[in-house]
This record gives C-alpha cells, structure tokens and sequence, in this order.
C-alpha cells in the first residue's frame, strides 16, 4: 500500500531480534506456539529470506520426535505453521499432521448451534457451547488455508460458515466491536466486554479471507465477512491511542495499551487497503517498534484470557512476561508492512 512510512532497516532489525527471542523460548505445541510461528512463516514468506522457517523447522522436527499433544481447537494453530512447511518443503509428515488436525476439527471437535466449533483448550469440556473470537485464529483461519491449499470445497465452506456464525454471535451491530465470548446456553456474551485481543483475531483473520481465497467474491458468505470487516475497522480506527496502539478493553481508558491486538488489528488494516487506514497504521508501526526490546522482547502483551468475569478480570491480566502470541503477531504485522511497501493492495474486497 503506497503512503505507509517506515524505516525498512529499522523494522527488518526488529523483526531480527523478535525471531531470535522468539526461539528461545521454550513453547509447547499450543497456541502460543501456533500463533508465534505462524509469525515466523509470514516474515519468510514476504522476505523471501528462509532462516526464518528453517529455525521453525528445525523446532517443529524436534517436537515430531517428542511426541504430539491430544488436538483441541487451541493446538490446532500449529497447523499454521505445519502448512507453511508442507509448501515449502513436501514432506508428508507435516501434510498428515495437518490431515489428523482437519480430521479432528471437522468430525471430533465440540460443536453447537449450526455446527460452530465450541473453543476448547483441554481434553475436558472447559466452556460447554460457548463461542470465542480466538477460534478463528486457531480453527477457521487455518481450516480455511487448509482447504484452499488442497483444493477442499466442503472444507472452505465449514471455515466460512465459521467465519458466518462467529460475526452472528460475537459483533455488536450498534457499534460494530466484538465481544470477546458468546455463551448458547445462556444465549449472552458472558460480562461482555470488548477485549481488545479478541477483537484483534477477528479483524486479522477476517482480512485474510480475502487475500487466501481465490475468487472470494464467487462466495456469498464471504460478502458477509467483507461487510463485517469493514463496520468492524470502522469502528476500531476511532479507538487507537494517541500511541498508535489500542487497549485491553478497547472502550475503556483506564485499561492499559496492549500490543498483541495493537499488532493484528494494525495489520489487518494494511491487508484490507483502505487509504482511510494510513494514518492510523503509521502511528501503529511506531507505537508498536516502541514496544520491541534490543533483545527482542515485544513488551506489554497481555497473558492468557479466558472470558473473565468483569471489568478488572481484564485490566489486571498481568502484561510483564514474553508471550508467544505477542512475538508471532507483532512478526505478522512487520510482515503486512514489508510486503505493502513493495505491492500495490486493492483495498475494494
């Protein structure tokens, strides 16, 4: 995207040292895991540069040979980066990873209402038919990849009609943000509040529809999804921080800045192209390099959130620790912008 401002040197350095640390940490398959080296996949990809993927290669192997986890919906993100090795390198040991992780998504996993995924994060049936943004990140997204990937129709559908009912169930269609979690059985968003996190998988995730699936436009659902996208930004942009980032709970300025959803909503903003965005998105590329440490570290990334129970559940999730997700998103977001910066991005889907 032409207008976006940005020190080329300065952020492939950020990006450098965020990869370093982010190999250093001892990360189980999971989705701090999934969602940090699906990071790294992304800055490989757009650089061209294969050190990146290689160090994840390298890290996935050793834990092929220790051994794999039972699959719920949360360690399904490592399909991310199990699709990005299968392309690059053809080995059938990532492909039928990928499979046995589809095969459990599709026909094993929890559902409810019109067959939408209940996000698990254990073997147990932690939160009975309940809905969360984050399984888009984790499930659709990648079902979504999967299915283009290998030329799977009914797949792309189930990933869709994902993407169809998470938006039903989790946008506020006065203000056009997310609520973090939607109970069935109760039929309400829990204390629903508007977390800035998960307000980050949808933005991201629904702006990458369009750019993974071919002929987008073809699908009705997918209409849907633009149109979901677009209120959704819409609504975002007026809550940015004079920092360029955005808060853990988006509404609330007594909440802290939080540079996890500061990254994937910024970067869902590069994917979708609207020139309206600039402005917003240069502040976030500084307000986000802000938050990177020498060593690499992108600092105040929230921990681990369940639907809390109110108000200060939220704005007390301690924000001290290197955390997968913000190592792999804040990558993602350097990714969008190096890639914007050499291609031209039709901003109409």
């Amino acid at each position: 995207m032409a207008g976006i401002v940005f020190d080329k040197t300065r952020v492939m350095a950020a990006v450098d040292a965020i990869a370093e640390q982010t190999m250093n940490m001892d990360m189980m398959w999971d989705w701090p895991c999934g969602v940090a080296y699906y990071g790294m996949c992304e800055v490989s990809r757009v650089t061209g540069n294969d050190k990146y993927i290689e160090m994840v290669k390298a890290r996935v192997d050793e834990y092929i040979e220790l051994g794999l986890p039972i699959w719920t919906v949360n360690t399904c993100s490592m399909g991310h980066c199990l699709l990005s090795l299968y392309e690059k390198y053809g080995d059938e040991k990532y492909k039928q990873i990928v499979l046995s992780k589809l095969d459990y998504l599709c026909n094993k996993a929890e559902r409810f209402g019109d067959s939408v995924l209940q996000h698990t994060v254990s073997a147990k049936n932690d939160f009975p038919e309940q809905c969360w943004a984050d399984t888009l990140m984790m499930g659709a997204y990648f079902m979504l990849r999967a299915g283009v990937m290998f030329g799977d129709a009914k797949l792309v559908d189930d990933a869709l009609n994902q993407y169809y009912w998470h938006f039903e169930y989790l946008q506020d269609k006065k203000t056009g943000l997310w609520y973090h979690g939607y109970n069935n059985i109760n039929k309400d968003h829990m204390s629903g509040f508007y977390w800035g996190r998960a307000n980050s998988w949808a933005a991201y995730t629904m702006a990458q529809v369009g750019r993974v699936l071919p002929e987008c436009y073809l699908y009705p659902k997918y209409m849907d999804i633009a149109g979901s996208l677009t209120e959704h930004l819409a609504a975002l942009k007026h809550l940015q921080t004079e920092n360029g980032l955005w808060r853990t709970i988006l509404d609330d300025e007594e909440s802290y800045e939080e540079v996890s959803a500061s990254c994937a909503i910024a970067a869902a903003m590069v994917t979708k192209g609207n020139p309206l965005h600039l402005k917003y998105i240069n502040k976030s590329v500084e307000g986000i390099l802000a938050n990177v440490s020498p060593e690499g570290r992108v600092l105040n990334v929230s921990g681990g959130t369940a639907v809390m129970k109110d108000r200060d559940g939220y704005r007390n999730i301690p924000r001290r620790w290197t955390q997968g997700w913000g190592q792999g998103l804040a990558l993602a977001f350097f990714a969008k912008v190096l890639e914007a910066g050499s291609r031209a991005v039709d901003g109409a889907l």
